[in-house]
């Protein structure tokens, strides 16, 4: 059994906002969405596993001194999805200024103790977004951060995006033919978009963006740990085909299990599974924004 810490894909929705006046206006509705549960769901599916599934909001505003250093210890694996950079490197104490001047004020470093974590055998998946890798306008800020060190892809140092309506086609690799055999990546529906991503030496590319050849699914050890990064997104808006794909469950099932540290070869004397037909590729090779 792993235990796993999912940090990401929540959202608040505020309004509509009426303005019935010039001076005055109104929010007439809030809403709070779980964007993870398909992700959480899937990897708890066999049973095996247990997730906890945490807004980001409350990765930056509810662990005090030493909570982190808990949470490290009770987990196996910990993902993070659409967390920018400042989740990490910033705290709400900075900006209690009741605090100011009594002593220094510092916390310990929450990307150090990260990666401390998966040298010493914890598994790390890094999921893709707007506020992942470099992000919209530079917002997930992982490559300014001692995160890229451990990244099996490396971050572009402009926005990162790559978005179309049309959508795009993921590839298995050689590489990354036996971690996928049994299931069929060719059925799986249009990814939205992604974060544009380099190779590295010292990942391995599992699987790749038909029209651009970008990376998608990357991984690499790191000390006695594991990385995994995937650079779309697991939920909607880019996922929102995806989460509905037949494959999806297996997809993230085995993705948990290399960073745990299993083998790149999950199927290995197993039965291949029936395959549906090949979907049509996305139409058109896009280099996109990035």
């Amino acid at each position: 059994m792993a235990r796993v810490y999912y940090v990401g894909d929540w959202a608040v929705l505020t309004g509509p906002v009426f303005a019935e006046t010039p001076f005055h206006y109104s929010h007439k509705g809030l809403d709070i969405f779980n964007y993870g549960h398909w992700l959480k769901s899937a990897l708890e599916a066999t049973g095996e596993h247990e997730v906890s599934s945490v807004p980001s909001w409350d990765f930056y505003n509810r662990l005090g001194p030493g909570d982190y250093e808990k949470v490290l210890a009770e987990h196996d694996v910990l993902v993070f999805s659409d967390v920018d950079a400042k989740l990490f490197q910033l705290a709400p104490g900075f900006f209690d200024r009741s605090r100011f001047g009594a002593k220094p004020l510092t916390f310990p470093d929450r990307i150090r103790l990260t990666l401390e974590a998966v040298r010493a055998g914890k598994g790390l998946m890094l999921l893709g977004g707007w506020y992942s890798f470099t992000g919209e306008m530079g917002k997930g800020g992982w490559g300014r951060t001692p995160l890229a060190g451990a990244l099996p892809v490396r971050c572009l140092e402009v926005e990162d995006l790559v978005e179309s309506t049309e959508g795009f086609s993921p590839v298995v690799t050689p590489r990354g033919r036996a971690f996928f055999r049994g299931l069929d990546v060719r059925t799986m529906p249009p990814l939205l978009g992604y974060n544009r991503t380099r190779r590295r030496r010292e990942g391995e590319v599992l699987l790749e963006v038909a029209e651009t050849g970008d990376p998608l699914l990357a991984v690499r050890s790191f000390g006695k740990g594991r990385v995994l990064a995937y650079t779309s997104d697991p939920a909607p808006h880019w996922g929102l085909n995806f989460v509905y794909w037949e494959g999806y469950g297996e997809f993230w099932k085995r993705c948990l299990d290399y960073a745990r540290g299993g083998s790149l070869s999950p199927g290995a004397g197993r039965s291949p599974r029936p395959t549906r037909p090949r979907r049509p590729p996305a139409s058109g090779r896009r280099s996109g924004r990035g």
